[in-house]
């Protein structure tokens, strides 16, 4: 990751509400290094933009018209590894928090962020770190420290690769592709009728599949089965 400490900080902001993207903007400008490029209220839009100007960051909305923030920061990612991305925004829940760390956001954010602490984050990120909000990271923590494996480093075990590798044969072992492509689907913050209805199966087929990866990854819920995927690196 290039040093930007000394160098001006290009700025993408992503958000429907016109007053937030006001906001946003004069506040991050008043922070020195950091320059809104340019702004957009709409999803396709917005990804349009980003790959045209190709920022350091992109502040990114979930609820956006025309394409949702999580799609549009899985491409911005897949094709501008270099740009990374804050989700900015009022939502917390699990399923959303997951399905964006799922398409690579590399920061998440709560909009009821000071514009001094958001500049702080936006350099930190554009530097090469991840951020999340401090109540965000202890669920993910919690979250990610539940499904530690017996020997993964730090209980005497094996390496984090070699646990990892033998972790996620053993997982896709048990799990049919169908199970992993619904599981996928799950990790990308889908419900289980978008499921049903992108896979053109039956509502009660994508809960039967649900029941089982749950049962074979021994989770309670989605937000854990997509955790444990994530973290076994199943996609």
């Amino acid at each position: 990751m290039q040093n930007l400490s000394e160098s001006t900080i290009r700025i993408v902001i992503v958000e429907d509400h016109e007053f937030t993207r006001i906001g946003l903007k004069m506040g991050l400008e008043q922070v020195p290094g950091l320059s809104v490029i340019a702004e957009s209220e709409d999803g396709r839009e917005g990804l349009k933009t980003v790959m045209d100007l190709k920022p350091d960051v992109v502040l990114m909305d979930i609820e956006l018209p025309s394409m949702d923030g999580i799609e549009a920061t899985r491409r911005i990612r897949k094709e501008l590894p270099e740009t990374r991305v804050i989700m900015l925004t009022s939502h917390q829940s699990d399923q959303e928090i997951f399905a964006a760390l799922s398409a690579g956001a590399n920061g998440y954010c709560l909009k009821n962020i000071s514009s001094a602490q958001l500049g702080t984050v936006v350099r930190s990120v554009a530097e090469g770190a991840v951020w999340l909000d401090p109540g965000i990271a202890n669920r993910v923590l919690c979250a990610y420290a539940s499904d530690k494996p017996a020997n993964a480093p730090g209980n005497g075990g094996s390496t984090a690769t070699g646990t990892r590798t033998r972790t996620r044969e053993r997982t896709n072992t048990r799990l049919s592709p169908r199970e992993i492509e619904v599981l996928r689907l799950v990790a990308q913050g889908l419900s289980n009728q978008k499921i049903a209805d992108q896979l053109e199966l039956g509502l009660e087929t994508v809960k039967t599949h649900m029941r089982h990866i749950m049962e074979k990854l021994t989770v309670s819920d989605r937000t854990e089965a997509a955790v444990k995927a994530m973290r076994e690196g199943l996609f």
